[in-house]
């Protein structure tokens, strides 16, 4: 059925693809028309993978793509990892509302820009048979463990009247080398003249790959050209250095089969720039090859860049001196205008002049951003002929305006200028249309994450308390430091709360999770706490108050916490803990020992769980240190060891509560990258009361 749906719609290339029943994974079960080393990094394709196939899975429709430019706009990644001339149709193999997977087929590129309704009915009606068959296999469905199956494309035309010596002797007059491969690059058929090169002779030869026959030829160039003829099943060719030193022109002819190739000796005089700069000539198969493998790593770090500055930068640094760009910008929209973001090697002036551009000016960056089109200008005439009234603002000689684009919806454009007049080539459009793909994606999330990061300072900033209430003769200091990575929003909670005037409950918690739901019940466990502790309730009881409030809201998520009264006329501390790091006491002129609180359950887990409260001195001129697990706890660091060492820091001194704590953060063990939030805090029972202003430091302020 698949070589008949290849056969009858004029492609080259036909596989399917079929959904594992245990991930959300595309696996190549059948092909025909692709070498094996073509195959082996697309055997394997994510539903979520920007590809067409996967496209076409996820959004249950025929996805067709009419060339490479369309392929690099809609699919970037694809047309990087992919870069050839090539027509796609896939399509998604369905019965009702079950999806067993994708039919695809490849045209060459000088396929029509549409398909035509019969190629259309074609694979429509192989997607129905190939899904009625799978529903009447479904218990014995195709394993997915091995390598997919390789069909044989329909033979070569046989030899009609001219016998097979008379062919041959032909061949070896012309004084050229000419050979035959299978898609496999097996020798099928190989002239004297081409056995000399190789050093063999022609029986020797047939039916071995030519890589083991040649092994000089398996470079990234030659590579490159043979893959894209079988692909594009357009003539190639590249100029290759034979071990002897000669120099020798591979001219490649594909068909759906394999592969025919003329070689032909070079002189030295005609390997010069003339001959180099013709459009399939070694030196544009180079620059492919290049590019490529320069831009996988950009395009790898693309992926990990959380922030604008960080994809300016990762972009200006691999596509500028690659492409000899002179200056660049980005810019995204916003309502009817366009503002910038980033730019390198722009003058100040240019790039005011840019920024609040409308987008329905006339401009060559408005129309990229409102169009979705890119446009290449390969000197200011150029621009003059499409744009008469354009402004020079920049004194470049050449730009390229990349629209950025993420599912159909414009984010921006990228803006390339050059200081000399650049001819943009065909490979050249394509792989900038590539990058603006894979920049647009990577800004989105950019702008996503900063936008959730502000909305969750805000939200931090909201529930943490304002300020800290003042009591006399205590002295009080506040920090809470977000995860070095990820939403800047967490559980992490302290707060102060007033009792009488000489007495206060310090607080400080943990809420599991890092999001805003986690927030959210912080923000519950702190007025669950306030309430009970005014109330008059003690350490113990408001903690079995705020477990029971927990179990009732029925959440996913649990709490520790530490509640401890604070009673300065009394001198003593009251204590409970649920499941919180033990507190830290600092007596007056003595080292910091560790408070054994009993801990009791996490809130949220039992309704029924109990929180002793232990009764300890708190002296004039002793010092006490709240704090969460973020300070201490580090992967493979026994957390005793870490309390203790952390125990260690909480000097007596003349250093102030504020400078102590500073020391206690930069004595963190992963300060630098820690992957979970902190929060401090500090309480000094001073000698002599005396009103302090007591602040609690908030994302942002007084962050060490």
């Amino acid at each position: 059925m698949l070589l008949q749906a290849v056969r009858e719609s004029g492609a080259h290339i036909g596989v399917v693809y079929l959904l594992s029943e245990t991930e959300d994974l595309l696996v190549m079960d059948v092909e025909v028309g692709l070498p094996a080393q073509i195959v082996k990094p697309w055997t394997r394709v994510r539903l979520d993978a920007g590809a067409p196939v996967a496209a076409a899975a996820r959004e249950r429709r025929l996805v067709w793509v009419p060339d490479h430019e369309d392929l690099a706009r809609r699919f970037p990644a694809t047309a990087l990892a992919a870069p050839y001339s090539f027509a796609i149709a896939a399509a998604p193999i369905t019965t009702g509302s079950r999806l067993w997977g994708v039919f695809y087929l490849i045209w060459p590129e000088s396929h029509a820009c549409e398909l035509t309704p019969y190629e259309r009915q074609t694979l429509i009606s192989a997607c129905d048979k190939i899904a009625a068959i799978l529903e009447q296999s479904v218990d014995r469905a195709p394993s997915h463990a091995g390598e997919p199956r390789v069909l044989a494309p329909p033979p070569r035309r046989a030899l009609e009247r001219h016998p097979e010596a008379v062919v041959c002797g032909y061949l070896d007059q012309l004084h050229v080398g000419c050979l035959a491969l299978d898609l496999e690059g097996r020798i099928t058929f190989v002239s004297a003249a081409a056995a000399e090169l190789f050093d063999g002779d022609v029986t020797g030869l047939l039916g071995r790959p030519l890589w083991e026959v040649a092994p000089w030829l398996k470079d990234p160039l030659f590579e490159d050209r043979s893959r894209a003829a079988v692909v594009s099943q357009q003539t190639t060719s590249c100029v290759v250095r034979c071990p002897d030193g000669r120099m020798v022109e591979f001219r490649m002819y594909p068909d759906p089969s394999g592969m025919s190739l003329r070689v032909a000796p070079l002189d030295v005089d005609q390997v010069g720039p003339a001959h180099m700069s013709e459009p399939e000539s070694d030196r544009a198969a180079q620059t492919r090859a290049e590019v490529f493998y320069s831009f996988l790593p950009l395009a790898v770090a693309l992926t990990r860049a959380l922030n604008v500055p960080e994809i300016i930068d990762l972009v200006a640094d691999h596509v500028m001196p690659m492409f000899k760009v002179k200056a660049m910008a980005i810019l995204i929209a916003e309502g009817s205008r366009m503002r910038v973001i980033g730019a390198r090697g722009y003058g100040q002036d240019a790039l005011e002049r840019l920024d609040g551009l409308p987008i329905t000016s006339g401009t060559p960056a408005g129309d990229a951003a409102r169009t979705g089109e890119p446009a290449f200008f390969a000197d200011v005439n150029e621009l003059r002929r499409r744009y008469p009234q354009a402004e020079e603002c920049d004194r470049m000689a050449a730009w390229a305006c990349l629209p950025l684009e993420v599912n159909d919806e414009g984010v921006g454009i990228c803006l390339l200028a050059f200081d000399e007049p650049h001819p943009f080539t065909v490979e050249e459009r394509a792989t900038f249309t590539a990058l603006a793909g894979l920049v647009a994606h990577a800004l989105d999330r950019a702008l996503r994450y900063d936008s959730k990061d502000r909305l969750a300072h805000s939200l931090q900033k909201a529930l943490l308390p304002r300020s800290l209430p003042e009591i006399s003769g205590l002295a009080v200091a506040a920090w809470y430091v977000p995860a070095t990575r990820g939403v800047g929003i967490g559980g992490d909670f302290y707060d102060l709360i007033r009792l009488t005037d000489t007495s206060a409950a310090a607080v400080i918690g943990d809420v599991q999770g890092h999001n805003m739901t986690a927030a959210a019940l912080m923000g519950q466990v702190r007025t669950a706490i306030h309430a009970n502790a005014v109330a008059g309730a003690s350490p113990g009881d408001v903690l079995k108050h705020t477990n029971r409030l927990l179990i009732d809201v029925d959440t996913e998520l649990f709490t520790s916490c530490l509640l401890i009264y604070v009673d300065l006329q009394l001198r003593t501390l009251r204590a409970a803990s649920a499941g919180h790091p033990p507190p830290l006491l600092r007596p007056p002129n003595m080292p910091a020992e560790i408070i054994d609180v009993p801990a009791g359950l996490l809130l949220g887990v039992d309704p029924d769980a109990d929180y002793p409260t232990l009764q300890v001195p708190f002296p004039p001129g002793a010092l006490l240190a709240l704090y969460t697990d973020g300070l201490v706890e580090t992967p493979g660091v026994d957390l005793d060891h870490a309390i203790a060492n952390l125990a260690g820091h909480l000097v007596y001194g003349s250093t102030g509560i504020e400078q102590l704590g500073r020391t206690l953060l930069d004595h963190a063990p992963h300060t630098s990258q820690h992957a979970d939030d902190i929060a401090l805090l500090l309480l000094e029972h001073r000698v002599r009361p005396a009103a302090h202003r007591l602040r609690g430091e908030r994302p942002g302020e007084g962050r060490p």
